[in-house]
């Protein structure tokens, strides 16, 4: 019998097997995706044409990790958001498509989305 995380989990991937079939990330507009643990929140910015990581942002980069000792989830979340928008626009990626990775949009993957765009990507 499969336990109720295991339910969660393959809830998610069906999820996000049916959003990967229309979000596509190229040179021009890579893919931001995020990615929510129990504990951190990671964002990377992905080039599906080349197979490429272009940067990456978590809750544990060393930038990030300091000012995210006090803080709520969610606010993390916008820090890193705005970090990876930093990080984005020094490679200049200024548009992006957003890949919530299956997760729902709210919380702490909204927040992310919501620091990105104070941080100037576009999507």
């Amino acid at each position: 019998m499969a336990t109720n995380l295991e339910k969660k989990l393959k809830s998610r991937l069906r999820r996000k097997r049916h959003i990967r079939k229309v979000v596509r990330g190229s040179a021009e507009r890579p893919r931001l995706v995020v990615f929510r643990s129990m504990r951190q929140i990671y964002a990377q910015i992905v080039d599906d044409v080349a197979g490429k990581t272009l940067t990456g942002v978590s809750s544990l980069s060393p930038g990030v990790r300091e000012q995210a000792a006090k803080l709520k989830p969610v606010d993390v979340g916008k820090l890193v958001g705005e970090a990876c928008a930093r990080k984005a626009l020094e490679r200049n990626i200024s548009k992006v498509v957003f890949d919530r990775n299956g997760f729902p949009y709210h919380g702490r993957v909204k927040a992310v989305a919501e620091g990105a765009r104070k941080g100037g990507l576009q999507f």
